[in-house]
């Protein structure tokens, strides 16, 4: 694993051991594979024995765990549980809503906004449509990335090398008889995903279901967040998915407003 370039040994800030371990997290935060103590010294130059007692206190409580070679480390479950909490009771919650609202009213399909989280999909938030006929995901559900639309542009986004790690530790379940199950299938979609910067899940996940999905603007490089929108297949077709595009992409736009809070989502959204 390569460590990040240093003039000089990086000390983590903090004038607390609680300071100085909210640092460490913030570096093992930035890191999207399992990492060794030494990453660790090469990459902060603090002592080795400091480090491992920082990563034992860690690993004790569950904000980390120990890989199966007992070298390498990764995140705990406590610690993704918190990183899911934070996403789902954001405090941009009630602008987020307004843009999800507006976009509903627009397109008469239900929204939502999703983040991911491990190797699933969590649902931050989600306004249904009055109509009578519909499918119910609430906030803090899960869904899996392989076969959903928003799954499907965050695995885009990702190296090979990073797919790989990932889905070869995660089984491809078929839901249904659409559902990709072939790795070498699925990433010639991803690549299409990519291409395209939108996704459809056409019935992959949920019989019946159609969901066209677009990321969440991130102008600090990758996003993890992704608008969609979702629908009965009597009443969402392949066709008409793409002609909410770009209401979806407005959205997206009045989202990521909100994130790097220079606007006001409505301004955002009429613009």
């Amino acid at each position: 694993m390569n460590s990040l370039p240093m003039t000089e040994p990086e000390k983590l800030e903090g004038d607390t051991p609680t300071m100085r371990l909210f640092s460490l997290l913030e570096v093992i935060a930035e890191r999207d594979h399992p990492f060794t103590l030494q990453n660790l010294v090469e990459e902060t130059g603090l002592p080795k024995p400091t480090l491992h007692r920082m990563l034992q206190q860690l690993e004790g409580v569950g904000v980390l765990q120990r890989e199966s070679d007992g070298r390498h480390y990764s995140t705990g479950v406590r610690l993704r549980r918190l990183a899911s909490n934070l996403l789902i009771n954001n405090t941009y919650h009630g602008s987020r809503r307004l843009v999800l609202r507006q976009l509903v009213e627009e397109v008469g399909e239900s929204c939502n906004l999703t983040a991911f989280t491990g190797s699933e999909v969590v649902y931050l938030d989600r306004v249904e449509t009055a109509a009578p006929l519909r499918f119910y995901l609430r906030p803090g559900s899960r869904v899996p990335a392989h076969c959903s639309s928003s799954g499907k542009l965050f695995l885009a986004q990702m190296t090979a090398a990073q797919r790989r790690r990932l889905l070869g530790h995660t089984q491809l379940t078929s839901f249904t008889n659409k559902t990709e199950t072939d790795p070498v299938k699925l990433e010639k979609d991803l690549e299409t995903v990519r291409r395209n910067g939108y996704a459809i899940d056409d019935e992959e996940f949920l019989p019946g279901l159609l969901c066209v999905a677009v990321l969440v603007p991130n102008p600090a490089g990758r996003s993890n967040l992704a608008v969609a929108i979702q629908a009965p297949i009597m009443r969402l077709t392949h066709d008409k998915a793409l002609h909410f595009l770009p209401a979806l992409q407005r959205a997206a736009q009045a989202l990521a407003a909100i994130e790097s809070e220079t606007a006001h989502p409505a301004t955002a959204y009429g613009s």
